[in-house]
C-alpha cells in the first residue's frame, strides 16, 4: 500500500491542549479548537436561533445523503449512536416483520439484542470476526427466506475495522425487494453514501463519529414514506422517531430536551466538513492516515488483522505481539503518557488493539504516534512484534 495514493487536503489542524491526548478511537474523537470553542455560549432549548440551528443540520445531513427532495427525512435524536439504531430497527421494521442482520462484529450482534429486546424476529449471517457478507450468500438467504422484510447491514465495523461491500449488497437486497438498514454510525462523512448510489431505505450515523462533532445525539435519515407508515411500531416514548419528526415538522424544535452544546458543535464541525472539500476530503485525509499507520506499524513487525482490500479508512485493527513482555495495558499506559489514546481490541479469537485513524489528525501526527509506539515497545523490552500463531 503506497503512503499517499493522491493529495491530501491540509486543514488547520491543531495540537491537543497541554496534556490532552490525541484519541485515536472511532469516536468520541479529537476535535477541532473551533469545535470546542462553539461550546462556550449557553443556548435556549426553544429558541428560535437555536431551532434555526437544528434545521439547518438536518438540512446538511440530507444534503450529504445526496437528498434534493422531500423523498427522504433527517431525524435527530438524543443519546448515543445506539439510541438511534434501536429507534431506527423500531420504526423500519413491522412488529410482524422479519430481518435478516449481516454482521461481522460487535454491531452486528448488537442489531440482533435489540431485536430481541424489540420482540422483532430476525435471522442471521455471521461471519466472524475478520471476513465481509458477500452479496452472493445474501442473494441465496433471501431466496431461501422470502419472509425477510429487510436487511440490516453496518457499512464500518469498528470491532475489526473492515469495511462491508455495501453497494454490491444494496443490488442484492432492492433486486429482492427488502428493505436495506444500514448503520454507517463510522463511515458516513468519509465514505460516500448517497441515495443515487446506494438507494437505502435507513441509514443511521452518529454526531461524533466522521463529521467530528462530539457526543450528544445520532441521527437517522429515513424514506419518508417509510417513516410515516410507522405509526404505532415504536416501543419507547422517548425512542419514538416518528413523534420526534412530526414534532420537529411543527415546531422546529425537539421534542425533550436536546443536547444544546452538542448541537452547536456539529453545525460549527459541518461547517469545517465542507471546507475540508466535504465527503472526498475528509476521506482523502483519513485514508492517508491509514495508509501511513498500516505502513509504519508494518515496518515495527505488526500485522494488520485484515487484507488490504478490507482496509477501511475509519480504523485499523492490529494483532498483539506473542512476546510475553508485551501487555495491552502496559502498551495502553504508555502511550497515553506520550499523550495517545488507543482502543482495545475486541475479536473473538485472537488478542489485538485497534488505532483510529479520524478526528483532527493528520499524517504528521500519525508520524508522531508511531514514533511513540516505538518507544513504548523498547521501554516495554519487546523487541518483535509477530502474533501468535
Amino acid at each position: 500500500m503506497s503512503k499517499a495514493e493522491f493529495p491530501i487536503a491540509r486543514p488547520a489542524l491543531n495540537a491537543p491542549a497541554l496534556g490532552e491526548p490525541y484519541l485515536l478511537t472511532p469516536g468520541p474523537l479529537t476535535t477541532s479548537l473551533a469545535t470546542k470553542q462553539a461550546m462556550l455560549s449557553d443556548w435556549g432549548s426553544w429558541d428560535a436561533d437555536f431551532n434555526r440551528i437544528t434545521a439547518e443540520i438536518r438540512q446538511g445531513l440530507l444534503a450529504m445523503a445526496g437528498v434534493h427532495d422531500d423523498s427522504y427525512a433527517c431525524v435527530p435524536l438524543q443519546g448515543s449512536g445506539t439510541f438511534a439504531v434501536e429507534a431506527a430497527l423500531a420504526t423500519a421494521i413491522a412488529r410482524d416483520g422479519k430481518a435478516l442482520v449481516l454482521m461481522n462484529g460487535a454491531y452486528g450482534k448488537r442489531a440482533t439484542q435489540i431485536l430481541d429486546y424489540l420482540g422483532r424476529d430476525y435471522i442471521a449471517l455471521d461471519k466472524g470476526d475478520y471476513l465481509p457478507p458477500q452479496p452472493e450468500e445474501v442473494a441465496e438467504l433471501l431466496a431461501a427466506n422470502p419472509d425477510v422484510t429487510d436487511v440490516f447491514l453496518v457499512h464500518c465495523e469498528t470491532s475489526s475495522g473492515i469495511l462491508n461491500p455495501l453497494r454490491e449488497i444494496a443490488d442484492v437486497v432492492k433486486a429482492h425487494g427488502k428493505g436495506l438498514i444500514v448503520d454507517a454510525m463510522s463511515s458516513f462523512g468519509a465514505v460516500p453514501l448517497t441515495v443515487d448510489e446506494i438507494p437505502f431505505d435507513v441509514m443511521v450515523s452518529s454526531a461524533n463519529k466522521c463529521i467530528e462533532g462530539i457526543p450528544g445525539f445520532g441521527f437517522v435519515i429515513i424514506r419518508r414514506t417509510l417513516l410515516e407508515q410507522s405509526k404505532g411500531r415504536a416501543h419507547s416514548l422517548s425512542l419514538d422517531l416518528l413523534e420526534q419528526w412530526q414534532y420537529m415538522e411543527r415546531t422546529g424544535q425537539w421534542r425533550f430536551t436536546p443536547p444544546t452544546h452538542s448541537v452547536v458543535a456539529f453545525r460549527k464541525a459541518l461547517e469545517q466538513h465542507v471546507a475540508e472539500g466535504g465527503v472526498t476530503g475528509r476521506q482523502m485525509r483519513y485514508t492517508n492516515n491509514r495508509n501511513v499507520l498500516v505502513s509504519g506499524m508494518r515496518d515495527l513487525g505488526f500485522q494488520t488483522l485484515l487484507e488490504d482490500r478490507w482496509l477501511s479508512p475509519i480504523i485499523t485493527t492490529f494483532f498483539s505481539p506473542a512476546h510475553p513482555n508485551f501487555e495491552f495495558k502496559r502498551f495502553y499506559d504508555e502511550l497515553k503518557a506520550r499523550q495517545f489514546l488507543i482502543y482495545p481490541g475486541k475479536l473473538t479469537t485472537a488478542e489485538s488493539f485497534r488505532i483510529g485513524c479520524i478526528g483532527q489528525i493528520d499524517e504528521r501526527i500519525v508520524a508522531q504516534l508511531l514514533r511513540a509506539i516505538a518507544d513504548a515497545l523498547a521501554v516495554m523490552g519487546v523487541d518483535t512484534c509477530q502474533p501468535a500463531a
